[in-house]
């Protein structure tokens, strides 16, 4: 019989198989026979991020494509919202950038039509969606990334996904407050 668990209950599962092995272990009489018990920066942890389907994409009717791109790469959809962003949601989102000089320009942009905000999870999730995206230049993208396939410039480059776990938090808990 085989019982099929989520990725939640896989991750207990796995945890408690660990600890298992690690008390059976450490209970052998000779410890040259023992094998290391993996730790927690060995065992793949679920991640959220934030991914956004920015207005050049929604506008272009790529939104479904792109995410059917992010549930085929073994992302889960924890939220999804198609919005406008405000003036000044955009400007509170890219706030890192307040002091470039082309800070007014993305501000501008973001809120130039309707996008596509998710919290995505998967185990390493932030570096998993970062790689799918491929680089800010869709020119310089590898070739099946989303900004090859959907970006047309530097600007125009079809999604945004946060940078690090720091920022992750961040974008989640300004678009999607009440998310765990």
């Amino acid at each position: 019989m085989m019982v099929r668990l989520s990725s939640p209950q896989a991750g207990i599962f796995y945890s408690l198989l660990v600890l298992i092995a690690g008390l059976f272990l450490s209970s052998c009489k000779n410890e040259k026979e023992t094998a290391p018990i993996p730790t927690t920066k060995e065992i793949p942890m679920l991640e959220k991020t934030f991914a956004m389907i920015k207005p050049d994409a929604v506008k272009a009717k790529n939104s479904g494509k792109i995410i059917d791109i992010i549930e085929k790469n073994g992302f889960t959809i924890v939220r999804m919202e198609k919005t406008q962003l405000t003036k000044d949601k955009a400007e509170n989102f890219y706030a890192v950038h307040k002091e470039r000089p082309f800070f007014g320009e993305l501000v501008s942009f973001v809120t130039s039509g309707p996008v596509i905000i998710m919290a995505l999870e998967k185990d390493n999730a932030i570096k998993a969606w970062r790689d799918l995206m491929g680089a800010t230049d869709p020119m310089k993208a590898e070739a099946g990334t989303i900004r090859k396939q959907f970006g047309t410039n530097i600007g125009n480059n079809a999604s945004h996904g946060s940078d690090a776990p720091e920022t992750a938090k961040f974008e989640l808990s300004l678009f999607f407050p009440d998310l765990k």
